[in-house]
């Protein structure tokens, strides 16, 4: 497993080694000590898959403390572009994001530590995303940040996506006071 660190601390992107043959492919997609040895949590309690059509935008999610969850994510069918927004009030990325495609076809994963809000767009139809949370749902603590909040900045490359009712009520970064 190759992993890649980004600008934002503990946020990595993790390339699992895939055996290819003339059958298919075999890799292990958690292995918890592993893991363990390159600072990814070895504990969760929830497993959570979505599908969607092209062009969905879900988030930008999360849950605050003390149910906050780090999340283990990858995409089983299809293409996503995966967007977070750093909500760590002393780490010099508060405020920012990060985006990054994470593709079936590549079977890349990234591991989003607490303290970040989560969401991603999907590129293909029938994108079937997948992930592992460290704290089960908890509905009180859920919240969400608005996907084209002019403070954040995030070019999501898409004028018109498809999105939950929730989703497009969630509140602006600037009327958000962090606990993280």
């Amino acid at each position: 497993m190759t992993i890649t660190t980004t600008p934002f601390r503990n946020l990595v992107i993790i390339q699992p080694q895939v055996f290819n043959d003339d059958r298919g492919y075999f890799f292990e997609s958690w292995n918890k000590e592993a893991f363990k040895q390159v600072g990814i949590p070895g504990e969760y309690v929830q497993d959570n898959e979505s599908g969607s059509v092209r062009n969905v935008i879900r988030g930008l999610h999360f849950q605050v403390p003390p149910h906050d969850q780090g999340k283990l994510v990858r995409v089983l069918k299809g293409a996503v572009m995966d967007v977070v927004v750093d909500l760590r009030r002393k780490e010099p990325t508060f405020g920012r994001h990060f985006k990054t495609q994470l593709l079936a076809k590549d079977h890349q994963m990234m591991y989003i530590p607490p303290g970040f809000a989560h969401g991603f767009l999907t590129l293909e139809d029938n994108t079937v995303f997948f992930y592992k949370c460290t704290r089960h749902y908890n509905k009180a603590s859920e919240r969400a940040l608005r996907w084209n909040d002019p403070d954040l900045g995030i070019d999501w490359e898409t004028d018109s996506p498809l999105l939950s009712e929730k989703d497009q009520k969630a509140m602006c970064f600037r009327d958000f006071d962090s606990p993280f």
